[in-house]
Formats: C-alpha cells, structure tokens, sequence
C-alpha cells in the first residue's frame, strides 16, 4: 500500500509540474533543480523593493540589453508611468521631471516577429518589453510587469522575466491616485513611483 500511495504521490508532482509550463517557474523551482539565474533588485525611493528573475533562454538579447541597461544605471531615477488595474505596470524611459531617456533599439524576440523560441506566457509577475505601436523591433529600456493573465499579449511582446519577490509592492502601486495617461486611460500616478537603483543582486 505504501509503495502505491508513494508512486500516486510522485505521478502528481510529474503532472502538477507539466501543468504549471514554463512561465510558472519559481524561485523554489529553480533552486531545487539547481539552476541559478540572475536576479535583478529594484529599490524605489520609499525603500520598498522587487526582485525579477531573467530567462535568457526565452529571450536572450532581451536579457542581455535589460543587464546593460541595469548595469549602466540606465533605470536609476525613472518613474512607474503608467499603472492600469489588473493588467500592467509600466516603467523604464520616463524621470521624475519628465524626460524621456533613450535607449538602443533591439530585434523584438517574440513569435509574431519571427522569434518562436520565445514561449513565456504573459501572466502574472511576468515581465515583458514595451514597444512603439507596431513596430516590433523598437523594444528599448521601456518595460511592463504583468498583475494578471493577458495572454493577447503572447508572441505580440518579448517577455524575458518574472518578479520572484516583492510582487505585492507593484500591486500596490494600483493604490495610488492616478489622472489620464497618454494611453487614454486613468493610468498615471500622481505622485511619482520612482525607482531609487536597479542592481544586479544575484549573478548566473
């Protein structure tokens, strides 16, 4: 009976971790199965932070342009621009005063672009490239955080990430009082959400 009772248990984990895809994986996951991935720590000015997890393997010149940038001090000091309930958080370009920073444009790695390697679902915690209309190689520093499932934007976005922790700090942000947006949406936060540093915190 136990041998039963131990071979239903490990079918059920088999299944449960089929189930769950590539976008479901976890930092748990990723640390049982001895894989390490970098890990980038945002901090905002309220000293709140979030840490998003890269999948080069999804989108490889994504990660890379995103580590540059990161590296570079490129997200220090820009704002959360855009906030819209239950679909995304955005960020990268924008300053406190309002500048726009500019940044190298990269080859969308998405499968409406050609790209099929690039099977990263778009639910919650996982984050993705912003991009110019339709033109699906004018990623740049400008990227969104998922709250929910949106799964129109597969293979129309780069996706190449997923927030590990902190999530409940980019849920918050949905609190705070916002007026139109140039997306023609109540979207931008009144008071800004600006992120202090961005730092790598763990390397692969």
């Amino acid at each position: 009976m136990k041998k039963i009772i131990s071979l239903a248990l490990a079918l059920l984990a088999v299944l449960s971790l089929c189930a769950c895809g590539a976008s479901q994986v976890s930092k748990e996951e990723t640390t049982e199965a001895g894989i390490e991935r970098t890990v980038v720590r945002f901090t905002l000015m309220s000293g709140e932070t979030f840490d998003i997890e890269l999948y080069p393997e999804y989108a490889p010149q994504t990660v890379a342009n995103f580590l540059n940038l990161v590296n570079s001090g490129e997200y220090d000091g820009v704002i959360f621009h855009r906030v819209v309930d239950g679909f995304v958080a955005q960020t990268g370009a924008m300053t406190e005063d309002g500048r726009l920073k500019s940044s190298q444009r990269i080859t969308g790695e998405m499968a409406s672009n050609g790209y099929t390697a690039n099977t990263l679902r778009h639910e919650r915690g996982v984050v993705s490239m912003a991009r110019i209309g339709n033109d699906y190689n004018s990623a740049s520093n400008q990227f969104f955080i998922c709250y929910g499932t949106a799964s129109n934007l597969d293979g129309e976005y780069a996706a190449f990430g997923k927030v590990i922790d902190g999530m409940q700090v980019i849920d918050d942000f949905q609190k705070v009082d916002r007026v139109l947006g140039s997306d023609g949406l109540i979207s931008a936060p009144v008071k800004p959400i600006v992120i202090e540093k961005a730092e790598v915190l763990r390397d692969a």
